[in-house]
């Protein structure tokens, strides 16, 4: 059975992906078989997902999807390079044969020319003095690609993940075949596409227009997702960074000196200018515009800052994910979970695994996640009362 992996998110699941999917079916025949890693309740960019795990799960599986893993979470929170390294790594040791991605340039070779340069052991030297005239990272590192005769690929979200899925991929030395599939309209437009929706207008969509400030969908957003998934996404609970936020701030406001210098992503003395802005800013907006800059972006603060929250440190991020969760699969899944298990540690959602260590950091997490609900917490425990999603197609 032929094997097509795809690092995702589904936040939420929308007609893009729907046809993602369906292209990855169409192109490497009607009988493989569609693994689909997911972040759990925390997204790369460093904030809650706006549907609980188990929703998104099922919307997948009813969209296609024939085996849903969890993306670990100190994966699914590491910077776009370890989002895509640790990835690849799971979905290589299980055995696929593709990895299906989107991009919004046609030009792929250009994408794989600008992660080999990426790669060159010049690279980090012609970064490191570009940066030294005062440009943004983004700027020295387009400016470094192109001394290198590349470059292409890093102007929009969806390019800058393909460039390092390809960079994972070479350094890995996986034996994945890269499956792009081109993505019609922006990540960034300001208008919903319901056949090709931006990421950013769907979530604005969803808040009724007014960035996240509303505690209820509007109608308009459903438009586009697909119909099918409707009914699921009208009964969820939301969630959201705003009904959170003092929850955050209750947290960072009392973390010592120590747990600070010990968090990812602050190198260079930015964990010290994060723990200045949290004990004198009065929200999490005015803390992450006082702590970005040109060199280190809103996101990368945003991501220390869930850290911070979950107590997730450095080393918790540089540590191998010791397994992975199964959180939903149909009856190919199934079948297909027989086959793969001998080469990854798999656990199933709900179970106890036997690293305490890492059960006690996910536990703990979705503990918090249910705080940001734009509703009622729910009851702590939620990790070890989840079961694994089976999805029988009724047609």
């Amino acid at each position: 059975m032929r094997i097509v992996g795809i690092i995702c998110e589904y936040n939420p699941f929308h007609n893009g992906h729907l046809r993602q999917l369906r292209l990855a079916r169409e192109r490497a025949g009607a009988d493989c078989a569609l693994v689909c890693l997911m972040s759990g309740n925390y997204v790369q960019r460093g904030e809650p997902a706006v549907f609980p795990k188990q929703l998104r799960v099922e919307a997948a599986l009813r969209s296609g999807a024939d085996l849903v893993l969890e993306l670990p979470l100190t994966v699914a929170l590491s910077s776009a390079e370890g989002f895509a390294a640790g990835g690849v790594s799971i979905l290589s040791s299980l055995g696929c044969d593709r990895l299906c991605f989107g991009t919004e340039s046609t030009d792929f070779d250009a994408l794989l020319r600008t992660a080999r340069a990426n790669l060159d052991p010049a690279f980090d030297d012609l970064l490191r003095s570009e940066l030294e005239t005062g440009c943004s990272y983004a700027a020295a590192r387009q400016r470094a690609l192109e001394r290198l005769g590349a470059g292409a690929g890093l102007s929009s979200p969806n390019d800058i993940l393909a460039v390092e899925y390809f960079k994972a991929l070479l350094r890995q030395e996986s034996p994945m075949e890269p499956l792009p599939v081109l993505r019609p309209n922006s990540y960034h437009a300001d208008t919903l596409d319901p056949a090709a929706p931006s990421a950013s207008a769907l979530r604005r969509a969803l808040w009724g227009g007014k960035q996240r400030q509303s505690l209820r969908p509007s109608a308009p957003w459903l438009s586009a997702v697909p119909e099918a998934l409707h009914a699921l996404y009208e009964a969820a609970p939301i969630h959201s960074w705003e009904a959170g936020e003092r929850a955050v701030l209750a947290r960072v406001r009392t973390l010592p000196d120590d747990a600070f210098a010990s968090l990812p992503f602050g190198s260079e003395g930015l964990w010290s200018k994060l723990m200045k802005a949290c004990r004198t800013c009065a929200s999490t907006e005015e803390i992450l515009e006082s702590v970005k800059s040109k060199r280190y972006s809103r996101t990368r603060i945003q991501r220390m800052l869930l850290c911070a929250f979950l107590g997730l440190t450095k080393a918790d991020l540089e540590l191998p994910a010791p397994y992975v969760r199964v959180l939903g699969f149909n009856q190919r899944g199934r079948a297909l979970l027989r086959e793969v298990k001998r080469r990854f540690p798999l656990v199933n959602a709900g179970e106890r695994p036997i690293d305490e260590a890492y059960f006690a950091l996910e536990c703990r997490a979705a503990d918090l996640y249910s705080l940001f609900s734009t509703s009622c917490p729910r009851p702590a425990g939620e990790e070890k009362r989840q079961r694994v999603t089976v999805w029988e197609d009724k047609q």
